[in-house]
């Protein structure tokens, strides 16, 4: 009992690792009790290569283990002959009569199931070399059985990676109806799938174990009529040989297929003969990975051939290697200098002529490599490991699909009842007797289809109801597609998908407009500033031509309010003198000249603006948001047949009595300017077109509400809905999409439209600096002029100095407030003048 547990503690750490193991011998490390032998079982199915190979490398274990150990050390290997009682026969005979500490082999599920049983009752660990113990398994039968050999369910990722690195994003799955692919392999090929992004099952296929001469074209005849070329093959190796006999009789190794063969095939191949070969030229398998060791492989040679005379390939496969490595184990009680292989490691190989070549290996989560060791570089893609030869010697790589010969073309529904006919538009063709589809989402459909991974004819077909009845026809089954405006909406799930949307999103409502001047208009042509420059430049220019004027002009002169308000009345009306009114000094003239020149410009200019900004109304929305049409049980429109009605009356609140609906953008157009409507609401695309012809007349208002957008239609749970929101992406981004929208509904800039922008345009200082330039220098130069000539006569008169001159200033400008008031009379003295002029 002691050494039960020991086995059952060796075996439980090998089922930990799950790992197969290449085990160096140490003969300090083994038990000390040599006198008492251990006894190992094994049960193994000799009508198969598999059990022939894993019993002669069980005898070669023992052989090396005696040998190195000196230890007593008995194997006794039954015969199941594949049948499950006689495998329950087999294993209570080792238990009760040799008194087995451990039993290895079995091969299948089955197997491992009912002797399972029988080994937990009697305490017995057993050694399982099925590859797919399920785990519930592992679990019902714990501590006493574990599978000794790696699991091969990753294999399934190795073969998504596969798909990937070509771009093939569908294929079908052909498997063999037994236990190990029925209730294990479908649901993790399903897991790794889902971790793709790009790969889908086109048809699963599955073949009886029995599969006559009869069904078995007749399952070929069937999926060669399909689109998808590329094949997965998981069943055992006398199915797949026949398998492959019948497809290359039917045409399906020739050029255009792919074949790929997981391990219950590929491990086997070195077991069949050259013919067989040739039938499977270009196939491509997926395999189980184990350590080359040279001496082992030299022994079973030489034993296998004595012992199984009757095989024609004596060269050990993975399951020599694994029912090897597991011999070992459990003839050890202590493990020494361990070197444990990933599990998850599948060598890819190529059948080419009468035999394969290893092409490399998958490893998960690192990728293709062509060895394995420390030095190891991997790469994502299977393209790494140079050129495969695939079915039918093609110089290119096949693209993983052909037109099927018996394909039902695609069943389009297209909707007659569009408003807009830019966008979808069926019409009878009476010269050719037949009915024609255009418009924008019929362009649309057909470069998508141009871009989807495989062929798929299709024909357009009318109808003539709702969009939402439209959509339910894809439920029922009449239509494959639904190709026009049709909007993504949440309760149309129920029915179908939609792909990704290819129009922008939101519904919108419209209103009339109504045209709106300010009070304030008259200021517009100039901006603040401007005025604010305009005032200054004239009064400075006014207060020029006073000071050179005024002492030749009496009624310039007088109180200081009457010489400010004549001041102010230079600076707004010296421009509009007439030729009666008289300068005496060329300075004001100069002046004058400069001033007028600009008045007249700047005039001219204001006059201009506010003439256009007078003609040119300001549009504004007559109803500012749907609140207010809501609350005065205002009448609203929208277009016939379209889900927009449940949106008005559900979400927005509108009463059915209130809305009202149209066929066509001329009849929103006439009740709209009839008021026998306040506003009708549109999906976004519809708006562009509808105010592209009617701009001046109406205009948006209030928020964009919630709308998806129009899509194609596909079957609820079609693997077409990702292809074609795919194909749809890349004619976005190659720039068709702009070009089909330009060419099939055109500009969406309103033309009529003078000016993008809600406010007047005010004219600044930089359309008139040169002018005010002009004519403040101009002014400036006569001052300084005037300022000159009237010092150099002052002090002739005077005969003063500058100094004497300033001290006049002086004087004057803290003289009494007396001298204020004097008459102007008596400052009409030259003295006087020139100092006040100074």
């Amino acid at each position: 009992m002691k050494n039960k547990l020991m086995s059952i503690i060796v075996i439980f750490t090998i089922c930990l690792f799950k790992i197969p193991f290449i085990v160096k011998i140490d003969a300090k490390s083994i038990r000390s009790n040599s006198s008492d032998p251990f006894v190992i079982g094994a049960i193994v199915d000799m009508s198969s290569r598999v059990g022939k190979e894993a019993r002669v490398a069980m005898e070669i274990a023992i052989d090396d283990f005696t040998a190195k150990t000196n230890q007593n050390l008995t194997l006794y290997t039954t015969n199941s002959k594949g049948n499950i009682v006689q495998a329950i026969q087999e294993a209570t005979y080792l238990i009760e009569t040799h008194k087995v500490e451990a039993i290895l082999g079995l091969h299948t599920m089955e197997e491992v199931v009912s002797v399972a049983e029988v080994c937990n009752e009697a305490q017995v660990p057993t050694f399982s070399l099925f590859d797919s113990v399920p785990q519930w398994a592992l679990d019902r039968w714990a501590p006493f059985l574990f599978q000794a050999s790696p699991s091969q369910f990753p294999q399934m990722k190795a073969f998504v990676a596969i798909l990937e690195s070509y771009g093939w994003s569908r294929f079908t799955f052909i498997y063999e109806d037994i236990n190990s692919a029925s209730t294990q392999i479908i649901p993790h090929l399903m897991e790794a799938i889902k971790e793709s992004s790009t790969v889908e099952i086109s048809s699963i296929v599955k073949l009886s174990p029995l599969s006559s001469s009869f069904s078995l074209p007749k399952e070929l005849e069937r999926i060669s009529k399909e689109q998808c070329r590329v094949f997965l093959l998981h069943s055992s190796l006398e199915t797949g040989v026949r398998l492959f006999e019948n497809a290359k009789n039917m045409g399906m190794m020739e050029k255009g297929y792919v074949w790929i063969t997981t391990s219950l095939i590929t491990d086997l191949l070195h077991t069949v003969n050259s013919s067989t070969f040739s039938t499977m030229e270009g196939v491509l398998g997926i395999g189980s990975f184990f350590s080359q060791f040279d001496e082992f492989t030299t022994k079973f040679q030489k034993k296998f051939k004595l012992e199984q005379p009757e095989e024609e390939n004596n060269i050990p496969g993975v399951f020599a290697a694994q029912a090897y490595d597991a011999t070992l184990i459990v003839a050890s009680l202590q493990f020494v200098d361990q070197k444990p292989l990933a599990s998850h490691i599948f060598p890819i190989i190529n059948v080419i002529g009468k035999y394969y070549r290893e092409l490399g290996f998958w490893s998960e989560g690192l990728g293709f490599s062509e060895v394995i060791n420390d030095k190891t570089t991997y790469d994502p893609s299977l393209k790494s490991l140079g050129y495969i030869f695939w079915p039918g010697k093609p110089l290119h790589t096949p693209i993983g699909w052909a037109i099927p010969t018996n394909a039902n073309p695609l069943r389009v529904g297209v909707p007659t009842m569009a408003m807009f006919k830019k966008f979808v538009e069926v019409k009878y063709d009476h010269k050719n007797h037949n009915l024609t589809y255009k418009g924008y989402s019929i362009e649309l459909f057909k470069e998508t289809i141009k871009l989807l991974p495989y062929y798929l004819p299709y024909e357009f077909h009318p109808f003539n109801g709702t969009y939402d009845s439209l959509v339910k026809q894809v439920y029922l089954k009449k239509f494959d597609v639904i190709v026009g405006d049709v909007s993504v909406v949440s309760r149309r799930y129920k029915y179908a998908e939609f792909t990704h949307p290819y129009t922008e999103t939101g519904l919108v409502m419209i209103v009339p407009v109504t045209s709106y001047h300010g009070q304030w208009l008259f200021v517009k042509p100039f901006t603040l500033s401007m005025w604010a420059l305009t005032i200054l430049i004239n009064i400075y220019n006014a207060f020029v031509i006073w000071l050179i004027e005024h002492k030749n002009t009496p009624e310039l002169g007088g109180s200081a309010l009457n010489r400010t308000g004549i001041l102010l009345s230079l600076a707004f009306t010296r421009m509009f003198f007439t030729h009666g009114d008289e300068v005496h000094s060329n300075l004001t003239r100069m002046t004058t000249v400069a001033w007028l020149l600009a008045a007249i410009i700047i005039g001219q200019c204001y006059t201009a603006s506010l003439t256009s900004m007078l003609t040119v109304k300001r549009l504004i929305p007559k109803v500012a948001d749907f609140e207010t049409l809501k609350n005065g049980n205002a009448v609203v429109g929208y277009g016939q047949g379209a889900h927009v009605a449940s949106y008005l009356v559900d979400v927005l609140g509108f009463k059915n009595r209130n809305i009202r609906a149209f066929t066509s953008p001329e009849g929103y157009a006439r009740a709209l300017k009839n008021r026998e409507i306040s506003a009708v609401f549109l999906e976004a695309p519809f708006t562009k077109l509808f105010l592209a012809k009617y701009c001046k007349s109406f205009i948006t208002a209030g928020p964009t509400f919630g709308d998806g957008g129009f899509a194609f239609v596909l079957p609820k749970g079609s693997p077409m809905v990702a292809d074609f929101t795919k194909a749809l992406l890349n004619v976005s981004e190659s720039g068709t999409l702009q070009e089909i929208e330009r060419r099939m509904i055109g500009s969406e800039k309103c033309v009529e439209m003078d000016s993008d922008h809600d406010e007047y345009e005010s004219l600044g200082l930089g359309s008139f600096w040169s002018l005010l330039v002009l004519t403040s220098g101009t002014s400036t130069i006569a001052l300084v002029i005037y300022v000159v000539i009237s010092l150099r006569d002052y002090c002739r008169i005077e005969q003063k100095s500058i100094i004497s001159i300033f001290s006049d200033v002086k004087k004057y400008f803290v003289i009494p407030r007396k001298r204020i008031s004097r008459k102007v009379s008596d400052l009409e003295s030259p003295k006087n003048l020139n100092l006040e002029m100074t």
